[in-house]
């Protein structure tokens, strides 16, 4: 009885195979009248109606009325999956951890990357960048330069998903949200070192160096606050 009860899943199994349908096909494609999918998926029309208000919601799918109307197949925009992805880490802080350790992991490997553009134009205000590095500068500052590296490492190395990921990350870490990391005195200076080693090892086109640097000054370091601001929690202070 529950292995019956298991397999009677129609709306689920329904949007599943609808959202093939507009995986299969170009954006803004029509993909067929509410009786149309009915049959072709085969079950009714009240179940496709179900299904359809599911990717409605996941931005996959638009209802047009009138001549030529039906179904069509959408994609959310970049800005709809940044707001899940703030969202998911407003509701759920704890996985602002997750997030370091896999943007501080893939971090590694775009700078790795970025050590093999040869765009001048992009080298060269990457070495403006790295004029800019201030050992003494504040939390605030630290976090425009970030911001500033990564959007250039970014626009240097073709990383759509990455990027957005990363970019959600840091604005949860301007907003306060964000567990608090205080940096100072010789941690600070050596952080911005650090940033200075990997931006050095970039620009003179060494991919193993770069990645090698990253992994010493960015990763290494990030993973280590982390844990730290997780410990300083559990005995109820702050970091």
């Amino acid at each position: 009885m529950a292995d019956r009860a298991a397999r009677r899943r129609p709306v689920p199994d329904a949007a599943a195979a609808l959202r093939e349908l507009v995986y299969a096909a170009p954006p803004e494609e029509r993909i067929g009248s509410l009786p149309d999918l009915a049959r072709r998926l085969g079950v009714g029309i009240a179940t496709v109606q179900q299904a359809a208000r599911v990717l409605e919601h996941e931005g996959l799918l638009a209802v047009r009325r009138g001549p030529g109307g039906g179904y069509y197949g959408t994609r959310p925009d970049d800005a709809a999956l940044e707001r899940g992805l703030a969202a998911a880490l407003r509701l759920h802080p704890d996985s602002y951890g997750e997030a370091l350790d896999i943007t501080s992991l893939l971090f590694t490997e775009l700078a790795a990357a970025a050590a093999g553009c040869r765009d001048e134009g992009l080298r060269a205000e990457l070495a403006a960048l790295a004029a800019r590095i201030e050992p003494g500068a504040d939390a605030g500052e630290r976090l425009a330069f970030e911001s500033a590296f990564q959007d250039l490492l970014f626009r240097m190395v073709d990383r759509p998903l990455f990027a957005m990921l990363t970019r959600v990350t840091l604005r949860f870490a301007e907003s306060g949200s964000a567990p608090v990391v205080v940096m100072r005195g010789a941690l600070a200076e050596r952080w911005w070192l650090g940033r200075r080693a990997i931006l050095a090892a970039i620009l003179a086109g060494d991919a193993g160096l770069a990645r090698f640097e990253a992994d010493r000054c960015n990763r290494a370091p990030v993973l280590a606050l982390r844990d730290e601001s997780r410990s300083d929690d559990r005995r109820g202070g702050a970091v």
